[in-house]
């Protein structure tokens, strides 16, 4: 990933873009950045509160030139302190992939923006555990929270309600491409 990371995905980011209609380079990173988010919190969040295991990410490829990820080799830790768990995740997730896909953004696109982006995949990832498993829900909630209240995560949104509903406070510019509309999650939606 590391290569990927340095060229700001470029390619990526142009496909999406196009994909969605816009000339907007900022809006087709912000998109790509939030599906990568999705895409490294999903099962990191998943196996930690299913399994009560931290999949090692530090070697995580990407699948040939699209979006998709995979583990060549499945490693990781299992869980330890509710507080280790949640610097465990940040710092890999956070500090050892968003930010330096963050870092080599070939556009300028406001960090905050790109926090709020990783915050709301953390909170749609907590969700799905809770829909899927209800038993888990509470467990979640904790988790998110302690996530959503860490470094870059701090005041990017929170959680509404009981069955993980989140707001942002940032937008992630969906509402500019062609046919988009605000997210149910936008910072947006009450103005």
């Amino acid at each position: 990933m590391a290569s990927d990371y340095a060229g700001g995905f470029a390619d990526l980011v142009a496909a999406t873009a196009s994909k969605y209609g816009t000339r907007e380079l900022r809006i087709g990173a912000s998109i790509a950045q939030l599906s990568h988010a999705a895409r490294l919190w999903s099962p990191v969040v998943g196996a930690v509160l299913t399994h009560g295991v931290i999949p090692d990410l530090t070697r995580l490829d990407r699948a040939d030139a699209d979006a998709r990820l995979r583990l060549p080799t499945l490693a990781g830790w299992r869980a330890g302190t509710e507080e280790q768990v949640t610097a465990l995740l940040y710092d890999m997730v956070v500090r050892g992939h968003l930010e330096p896909f963050a870092r080599g953004l070939r556009v300028k696109v406001a960090s905050g923006l790109l926090y709020g982006n990783a915050a709301s995949a953390v909170a749609e990832a907590g969700r799905a555990v809770a829909s899927a498993r209800p038993e888990l829900a509470v467990s979640a909630t904790r988790l998110v929270n302690r996530l959503l209240a860490m470094g870059g995560l701090a005041g990017k949104g929170s959680l509404t309600s009981p069955e993980l509903a989140f707001r942002r406070t940032t937008c992630c510019l969906y509402y500019r491409v062609p046919d988009g509309d605000k997210c149910g999650d936008c910072a947006l939606l009450d103005t």
